[in-house]
């Protein structure tokens, strides 16, 4: 009898699995997007490419005003120290009250501001906003503070990256808080070369939002109106907005 020769069993334990993806290399690994779902708990949407900038998803617990800087700054004397407020380029973004969007042109033609073209929009349900830069030490940069929280911006932040808003009726200049007033804002990137207020790159907080803080009791709601004045009223911040907008919108006819 011919014994056979059969080959030797292979040893399994010597050929490696498929390899999976780290699931901190889909999302966890991103310390932007993992600061805004974990230290802020906004939602938000995933990148399609790692290169892909993080964007926070709106109408769950913010909706935006989208407005040129200069017109944002007059309103910032009605947002309160906490109300979260971003800028990128010449633009500024107010984080309203969730539903704000749906509001503002009932609110606009209440205000007889509804019948002109203004360069202001709310963005809410359904949209995406690019998410601003965390502040440097709440992503793991050097100087990192040891609770985690970003550092706000030092003071200047509106006075060195905004361009001053055109006088009101009666010769009035809105100003900036006297913390905003002087000082130079750390961890925001200067000026582009022949554009005043715009800065260079992704956005930037010029407010940024507090870690373990409900954002919604900072800002502002049409509720406020009428209230206790706890929370920023919607009504003053748009009528202030579209005040200014029509001021840019007619010196630059003039021009």
């Amino acid at each position: 009898m011919v014994a056979s020769h059969l080959p030797p069993a292979a040893d399994l334990t010597a050929v490696p699995l498929p390899r999976r993806p780290l699931d901190g290399a889909t999302s966890g690994d991103d310390p932007v997007r993992r600061w805004y779902e974990n230290e802020l708990g906004w939602p938000t949407v995933p990148a399609s490419a790692p290169e892909s900038p993080v964007r926070l998803l709106l109408g769950l617990r913010f909706d935006v005003l989208d407005v040129p800087a200069q017109a944002g700054r007059a309103a910032l004397r009605h947002l309160t120290e906490a109300s979260p407020v971003a800028l990128r380029g010449d633009r500024m973004r107010l984080l309203v009250a969730a539903g704000s969007a749906e509001e503002l042109p009932g609110l606009l033609d209440w205000l007889e501001w509804g019948t002109l073209a203004l360069d202001l929009r709310a963005l809410g349900s359904g949209c995406v906003m690019r998410a601003p830069r965390p502040p440097e030490p709440a992503v793991g940069t050097p100087g990192e503070v040891p609770s985690g929280r970003p550092a706000r911006p030092g003071p200047g932040a509106v006075a060195s990256l905004v361009p001053p808003s055109l006088p009101e009726p009666g010769g009035f200049v809105p100003r900036p808080s006297p913390a905003e007033a002087s000082g130079v804002t750390a961890g925001l990137r200067p000026h582009a070369p022949g554009r005043p207020g715009a800065l260079q790159g992704a956005a930037v907080w010029l407010r940024p939002p507090e870690p373990g803080c409900e954002v919604e009791a900072s800002l502002p709601t049409m509720s406020a109106l009428g209230g206790d004045g706890s929370a920023p009223d919607l009504v003053r911040v748009v009528n202030t907005v579209a005040t200014q907008c029509h001021r840019l919108r007619l010196r630059r006819a003039r021009a």
